[in-house]
């Protein structure tokens, strides 16, 4: 499983948010970010204990990783945006994606921002709900052929 990392959030989804998502409110320069909270929203799906997963499965990292980023505010603004973009990088990079109208996922996203904190298992649970309603492969049939050609 293919992870995503901090580069990959600055250069791919922070971009994608910010050209493609802004609305009337902008979303700020990447250096504004806050420090080292970011970071923890990428690498706490992929943590062990005794060896073993917490999250063992692709849809129970996203649902983590889209909670964080979400609930964490690693951005002075523009964190669900940035949140969506980010989930959906790290599902084609793992040849996944969500087939789902932009407002009803943005809609979703400003219920999990909502919700209480006391309630984050039920809220993940319900953002794995979302994802494997909408959840689809992505055929990189092409990419992967000009990969070899290359």
């Amino acid at each position: 499983m293919k992870l995503i990392t901090v580069k990959e959030v600055e250069y791919i989804a922070f971009r994608l948010a910010r050209e493609h998502l802004s609305f009337d409110e902008p979303i700020p320069d990447f250096s504004t970010r806050f420090p080292h909270i970011l970071e923890s929203c990428l690498v706490t799906p992929f943590q062990k204990f005794s060896g073993k997963s917490l999250y063992p499965s692709l849809i129970s990292k996203a649902s983590m990783l889209l909670y964080l980023m979400i609930k964490n505010h690693p951005f002075q603004n523009g964190n669900k945006r940035i949140a969506i973009t980010t989930l959906l990088v790290f599902l084609d990079k793992n040849s996944k994606w969500l087939k789902v109208d932009s407002q009803n996922f943005y809609n979703f996203t400003v219920w999990v921002a909502q919700s209480p904190a006391e309630l984050k298992e039920s809220v993940v649970m319900g953002i794995e709900t979302f994802i494997k309603t909408y959840l689809v492969n992505v055929d990189h049939t092409l990419e992967n052929t000009l990969k070899k050609v290359r």
